[in-house]
């Protein structure tokens, strides 16, 4: 965009001429009549030239102009001056784009190209001066050449005053394309312009048609972007056509004709062509464009109907052509086909502050306004380009009292001005994108979008595609899972609520300040326009209100009340339409008997003892720290019910039992109950997810499973009196991890726990009265002859009772177990399973499996193993070592056959219960696993085992082909006893056959 040719010229026309053959006839004419028609033209005058070069002044003009007419005469080359000036306007030809006519006046074009006649005789005695092969003879032989070759026009036996009118059209249709009007200060335009550039020959091969977005709210510069690329590259195409405010000029009937008639005016060049309806004009632009490079722009787009009167999709004009299309709705691009969509963002900071310095303190004028009223104001437009020129120029030439007033005004009603622009979106609009925009402005910007959703699809609105559409139309944003808008459209937002009446906040149909909504509930203001109040935590707040204050709000959807204290007389009467309620410090609340509409109930630190009402909605029910709710009562009446979560009600006692029996529950979270002794004897809860109780020391009783339950997936289980699970256990065929921490009643599993075939964890940290692990094979006849727990991982028994482990025993029983944890047990030696080689190579590295009575090993899928367990003596078949490093030669036949290596450490005296221990491995000298290793207790033996495929590379080999590996402890806060390693192969003896230590 830096060519000169795109900044608005001085002049329209330079003649240049030889004076003395034209100056007293046809020159004076032509000239004349250029000055008739409004056009302003250079013509130099002076006859007595000086010196070789041409003057500056001379050059700047030749730069200056749009247009160059160059009148070949007899004598034009025998002037060196005019040769030269003819070759500076053919280099800003090439330069600049500058548009070149040749006139011939009384000689022939090929005289002109060919040096003939008087051209011939004029090179001649240049030649003769500065010699046949002068680099200058040669530039002025070939820019006549080059202008001689142009399209132009030829006197021959016309009449000159017919040929100066035909010139006079010409130039008249040449000058219409001019270069657009931009705004009055550009700021970071051109690179804007420039990527645009580059965009478009990406995305393009250069012959094919390409259609453009400049996607943004209003405001954001898309025009100005728009114009400034048009004038960068509209000397490229044969035609060029700008249609500004799309949107609005087709509302009239006429509209779109009329757009389809002054598209086609300038690019065909001022032909005047009939158009009676829109598809005579789709069919006229297709007939008349289709091989015409053309440069399009459709400013303002709306609508598809717009797009498609106008442009199509793009294969209606010809190769190369370029259409741009500016547009608030980035759906209305990518539903059209076009997917080379630009979005344009707000100025940065720096880029903000100069635009508004330009236009609130022009020509550079110093005003001494305080720095933090330039902060505020600049704050307050946020980039955008709009409010920065609108703002900067309300307050230029105003002092620092005007500069307060003014930004005090804006904090509590946006510029008309900015915000006609920015609300023209949210009149296109439909209702449901209207609510959801403006409960998003009032309430939500800056919350989760999962949280938006829920709370607005369960007002009844289609949010989904509500948010979507908000995001194509520039209104919202989705920063990391938040929804986010521009504050000047959230002003906008909240403007048109209080539109809605200035005085009353009791008629708006949302609030959100504080004292409104002090004022409404205490002075008995409220009426049914109130659809949603909804406070932040950022102010507590305390009031009194009547019992019956939200009876009053029959319209009232949403309340959403943190930090409010609020006392009344009795108990608050809520009314039937609210469908979302969150109060922190809830005092008692009171539901009519008649069917209400509620969807989310979440309560916090309230006195409520006892919920009543008609709830055939609600899906979501939240008590948190209630401290006098007693029980969960009778929600049979609730079959919509997913979510059921209560923390830290003291008095809680009972959970009905309808709970267990809700098809639609799908999470079911219990904690800080610790008086909770009722719960439902059976789970028929068909959906359910995820079952959690914590800290409910008096809960004694697990559940019934009397069938199949395919969904739960998780259990979590702490802190209570549950001295069981039920055999009916073996129905939770699709849970993949159970979790009993501290439940120090639990003294057995059953045996049916076998049958769980998706289990992958399995914790029973801390059960300190749990005795026993049933053995996976003891009694087991399963007719689909598939044993043991195939798909467990990870198995915690630390901080148990166990005495012995001979669950371990059997090979198959846990073909993927990866972490076996049975520390700070009574385990008073290892079990076989460990301390045996052949068993642990069996259980561990292994991975036997039995189906259908078949039984095989696999090694195919490795895993890395890790063990814990009380002991002070590693197993008899690791190798110890009596430093913290060893080093060892693995011979060449063995590197590429090894299975593993494990490792051993057992831990000494901890300085605090949390250490580490790294253990990294080393093959010739390249770190290939680095292992950390969390100890939780002293003389415990931890096992780890790291199959070949994490250890093995393409490490050059060292020693005639052997092999080095090196192993590392180090801690810096816990002493190790004993450490140790052995290499595992598939024969046992070859695990020895590593030279140790290194030679």
């Amino acid at each position: 965009m830096a060519s000169s040719s795109n900044s608005k010229k001085y002049y329209h026309v330079f003649l240049s001429f030889r004076g003395a053959d034209v100056r007293k006839n046809f020159l004076s004419h032509l000239h004349a009549a250029l000055d008739q028609n409004g056009l302003n033209t250079f013509m130099d005058d002076n006859e007595l030239r000086k010196g070789e070069e041409i003057s500056l002044a001379l050059t700047r003009a030749i730069e200056e102009s749009r247009v160059a007419i160059i009148i070949f005469s007899e004598n034009y080359a025998s002037s060196r001056w005019c040769l030269e000036e003819l070759a500076k306007i053919m280099e800003c030809k090439e330069r600049d784009g500058l548009i070149v006519f040749p006139v011939f006046y009384k000689v022939e074009p090929r005289e002109v190209r060919r040096g003939r006649e008087s051209y011939r005789r004029a090179i001649a005695r240049h030649e003769s001066k500065f010699g046949k092969n002068s680099e200058k003879v040669k530039k002025w032989k070939k820019t006549l050449f080059d202008a001689g070759s142009l399209s132009g026009w030829d006197l021959k036996d016309r009449d000159e005053a017919e040929l100066i009118q035909s010139i006079i059209e010409k130039l008249s249709i040449c000058l219409s394309r001019g270069p657009l009007e931009v705004t009055k200060y550009l700021v970071a335009e051109e690179s804007r312009v420039q990527e645009l550039i580059r965009l478009s020959q990406k995305e393009s091969a250069g012959s094919d048609v390409l259609m453009i977005g400049l996607w943004g709210p209003g405001g954001i510069g898309k025009t100005t972007i728009a114009k400034a690329l048009f004038n960068a590259i509209e000397k490229q195409f044969q035609g060029c056509s700008f249609l500004e405010r799309v949107r609005e000029r087709s509302n009239p009937s006429d509209g779109l004709v009329a757009l389809q008639k002054q598209l086609l005016s300038k690019i065909l060049l001022h032909k005047e062509l009939t158009i009676y309806d829109v598809s005579e004009g789709i069919s006229l632009i297709q007939d008349r464009l289709c091989r015409k490079k053309v440069l399009l722009v459709l400013d303002d787009v709306d609508e598809k109907d717009q797009l498609n009167a106008l442009a199509g999709k793009g294969n209606w004009f010809g190769k190369g052509s370029r259409i741009i299309v500016t547009t608030r709705d980035k759906h209305l691009l990518t539903s059209n086909g076009i997917n080379c969509v630009y979005a344009v963002e707000k100025l940065g900071d720096n880029d903000a502050q100069v635009l508004f310095s330009h236009h609130a303190f022009p020509n550079g004028k110093s005003v001494e306004i305080r720095r933090d009223f330039i902060d505020r104001a600049l704050h307050y437009a946020n980039g955008f380009p709009l409010a920065l020129e609108v703002l900067g120029s309300s307050l230029c030439n105003r002092n620092e009292a005007a500069w307060e007033s003014a930004l005090h005004k804006l904090s509590k009603s946006p510029d008309k001005t900015i915000n006609k622009v920015l609300k023209t979106s949210f009149d296109g609009l439909d209702q449901n994108e209207r609510n959801i925009f403006l409960d998003i402005a009032c309430f939500f910007k800056g919350k989760i979008i999962e949280y938006i959703k829920e709370v607005l699809d369960d007002c009844g609105f289609d949010t989904t595609i509500g948010i979507e559409i908000l995001i194509e139309r520039s209104l919202i944003k989705n920063e990391y899972g938040a929804l986010q808008m521009h504050d000047l459209i959230q002003l906008m937002g909240k403007d048109i609520v209080n539109q809605e009446d200035h005085n009353n906040p009791g008629k708006r149909s949302r609030l959100w300040l504080s004292e409104d909504v002090q004022d409404v509930l205490c002075a008995d203001l409220a009426t049914d326009a109130i659809q949603a109040i909804v406070l932040d935590s950022s102010t507590p707040k305390e009031m009194t209100i009547s019992p019956d204050v939200f009876t009053k709000m029959k319209m009232l959807r949403i309340l959403i009340l943190p930090e409010v204290h609020i006392s009344s007389q009795g108990p608050i009467r809520l009314p039937n339409a609210l469908r979302c309620l969150e109060w922190s410090n809830a005092p008692d609340l009171e539901f009519g008997p008649d069917p209400n509409k509620l969807v989310k109930l979440c309560i916090r630190n309230s006195p409520i003892k006892q919920l009543g009402g008609n709830f055939q909605n609600l899906t979501s029910i939240k008590f948190i720290l209630c401290k006098s709710l007693a029980s969960i009562p009778d929600f049979s009446s609730a079959p919509h019910l997913k979510s059921l979560f209560i923390s830290g009600c003291k008095s809680l006692e009972e959970v009905h039992q309808s709970i267990g029996y809700l098809d639609k529950l799908k999470i079911l979270k219990i904690s800080l109950c610790s008086n909770l002794r009722i719960f439902p004897n059976t789970l028929k809860t068909k959906s359910l997810q995820e079952l959690h109780f914590s800290d409910c020391f008096k809960l004694e009783k697990f559940p019934n499973i009397p069938e199949k339950m395919e969904h739960l997936r998780d259990i979590y289980i702490d802190s209570t009196a549950i001295k069981e699970l039920p055999t009916s256990i073996e129905n939770l065929v699709s849970v993949e991890s159970i979790t009993l921490v501290r439940c120090k009643n639990l003294m057995r599993l059953p045996s049916s726990i076998r049958k769980l075939k998706n289990l992958e964890y399995l914790r029973l940290w801390g059960c300190s009265n749990l005795h026993m692990f049933p053995k996976i094979f003891e009694d087991s006849i399963d007719p689909e002859n598939d044993v043991g727990l195939p798909s467990l991982r990870c198995l915690d028994l630390s901080v148990s009772n166990l005495s012995e482990a001979e669950f371990l025993e059997n090979a198959f029983s846990f073909p993927k177990l990866t972490y076996l944890c049975l520390s700070s047990n009574k385990l008073t030696h290892l079990p076989t399973s460990i301390n045996n080689y052949d068993n642990w190579k069996d259980v561990f590295v292994y991975s036997r499996k039995q189906s259908k009575g078949v039984s095989g090993a696999d090694v195919s899928s490795p895993k890395t193993v890790e063990i814990d367990a009380n002991g002070r003596e590693m197993p008899e078949w690791i190798l110890p070592c009596e430093e913290d490093s060893v080093s060892f030669m693995v011979p060449p036949d063995l590197f590429d056959k090894f299975l593993g290596l494990a490792f051993c450490v057992i831990h000494g005296q901890l300085e605090r219960i949390d250490c580490i221990i790294w253990v990294t491995i080393s093959v010739n000298g390249e770190k290939k696993s680095w292992y950390p290793n969390q100890v939780f207790s002293r003389d415990c033996v931890r096992l780890v085992y790291i199959p070949s495929v994490h250890i093995r590379g393409e490490e050059k080999p060292l020693q005639d082909d052997w092999t080095h590996i090196q192993v590392c402890f180090c801690t810096p806060t816990a002493s190790i006893k004993k450490r140790g390693f052995r290499l595992i192969c598939e024969q046992q003896e070859d695990d020895l056959r590593v030279c140790f230590p290194t030679p």
